[in-house]
């Protein structure tokens, strides 16, 4: 159980580290939602082009190693279509 804190003109609340651990709310941004019993909090899932760049380097990351990669590459060869009249 916990209890609301005065912090200047406002009011906290300090929530143990397993709790925050559990909710995955660790150095990620916030997000407060009124319910009808009370107060949600939930981490933002972030789908901004801020995190384009990380997402990106991930994927050409695990490129090499992908199962698919052999796949990619047979989709990507144009090589059939020499051959082919157009």
């Amino acid at each position: 159980m916990t209890m609301l804190t005065k912090i200047g003109n406002s009011q906290g609340i300090r929530i143990p580290k397993p709790l925050i651990q559990q909710a995955h709310l660790e150095n990620v941004s916030l997000e407060l939602e009124v319910l009808e019993n009370g107060l949600l909090i939930k981490p933002i899932n972030n789908t901004g082009r801020d995190t384009w760049t990380e997402n990106i380097e991930k994927v050409m990351f695990n490129y090499n190693s992908s199962k698919d990669a052999g796949l990619l590459e047979d989709l990507l060869n144009d090589n059939d279509l020499e051959e082919y009249e157009w």
